[in-house]
């Protein structure tokens, strides 16, 4: 016998999102040790990610994968979007349910696209909240290049170059500025803010959350970023490719940077 599904109260539900390597994952296994929020589990698909589960909205492949999605219109969905259906909003809890602990009163699920998703997630589960991380573009772009196929990946994803990887990034978050004042509950994270000062970023999320008690910080590592500081300072003395390319980034994309309160050319994070 198929197993019956509870219909879950909109306001259990969060949402965590961000781009690749943006610290996503380890901020959503913080969450998910606090005793009252459940992650997904023992999915067995990538990184537990909801997007995999569920056939409600094309995943992120569907728009060039990784360092392309946010460029596709039709991966930034609102609430006109004609997804927007509470029968929709069903079949994405029954995909979900089977891996959440349905006896904690929060329930997490973490994608990726969920950043440029925020409005069509509030508008399917009015009081919902979303938390959206960030990291320096540079940093996020240099992390995925471990992840960059020579020309395609098996799976039809095409190579992406660190140039148009920083662009993607400019673009997906300033669809998130633009969202933000239709968002009811959301906070946006800096990464580096995060593990800098874990227990004062996680307060204002405990605060979002409406928990009495503190998230969990012992697991984050403030020194994941230190090789990519160390491969951006080589570039600005390594071949002319090199040197073009970090030049190129820092005259085109600094201003926008910094709007979100990154140096370009240090990959310092400045004060809010």
């Amino acid at each position: 016998m198929a197993q019956t599904i509870p219909t879950v109260a909109a306001d259990r539900l969060v949402f965590v999102g961000g781009l690749h390597r943006s610290g996503t994952t380890p901020l959503t296994r913080a969450l998910a040790r606090h005793p009252r929020i459940s992650g997904l589990h023992d999915t067995g698909v990538a990184e537990d990610e909801g997007q995999h589960l569920q056939d409600v909205y094309p995943r992120i492949r569907a728009y060039g994968g990784m360092g392309r999605f946010a460029r596709a219109p039709q991966a930034h969905l609102t609430e006109t979007s004609d997804l927007v259906d509470p029968a929709n909003a069903q079949r994405l809890i029954d995909a979900w349910a089977p891996y959440w602990d349905l006896d904690r009163p929060l329930l997490l699920e973490k994608s990726p696209a969920n950043m440029i998703m925020g409005r069509f997630l509030q508008a399917l589960f009015p009081g919902s909240a979303l938390i959206v991380v960030l990291r320096h573009p540079v940093v996020t772009a240099l992390a995925l290049q471990k992840w960059n196929p020579l020309v395609f990946a098996r799976n039809g994803r095409r190579r992406t170059t660190l140039v148009g990887r920083v662009d993607h990034w400019v673009h997906a978050y300033e669809l998130l500025r633009t969202d933000l004042a239709a968002l009811d509950r959301v906070e946006v994270v800096r990464y580096e803010d995060l593990v800098d000062r874990p227990a004062e970023e996680l307060a204002r999320l405990q605060s979002l959350l409406g928990l009495d008690d503190p998230i969990p910080h012992d697991s984050l590592r403030s020194d994941r970023s230190d090789d990519y500081l160390r491969q951006w300072r080589a570039m600005a003395t390594g071949n002319l490719v090199q040197r073009r390319t970090r030049r190129r980034i820092i005259d085109r994309y600094g201003d926008d940077i910094l709007s979100w309160g990154y140096d370009a050319e240090s990959l310092r994070t400045l004060p809010r």
